[in-house]
């Protein structure tokens, strides 16, 4: 399967949940070539931005897991080559 590259946005809106976040990522780990994390404390968010690198069944399995837990937001951009 080809693979794509894409930039995947999440942000998290309840602190409580970080720890699934890095164990969700970390188990995509294979894909992420780069990552960068804001918290952003006065407005009481944390907001992560994703460099990847993968097959769209990888991407997708990435989003898909991270849209699945509660207190986080998650957007995807994806190159159609």
């Amino acid at each position: 399967m080809e693979k794509r590259v894409g930039v995947v946005g999440i942000v998290i809106e309840d602190f409580d949940i970080v720890d699934k976040v890095n164990d969700r990522l970390h188990e995509h780990a294979e894909i992420i070539v780069g990552r960068m994390g804001v918290p952003y404390k006065d407005k009481g968010i944390s907001v992560i931005s994703l460099i990847v690198d993968g097959t769209m069944d990888n991407i997708s399995s990435l989003t898909g897991q991270l849209g699945k837990i509660k207190g986080l937001k998650v957007k995807s951009a994806i190159t159609k080559k």
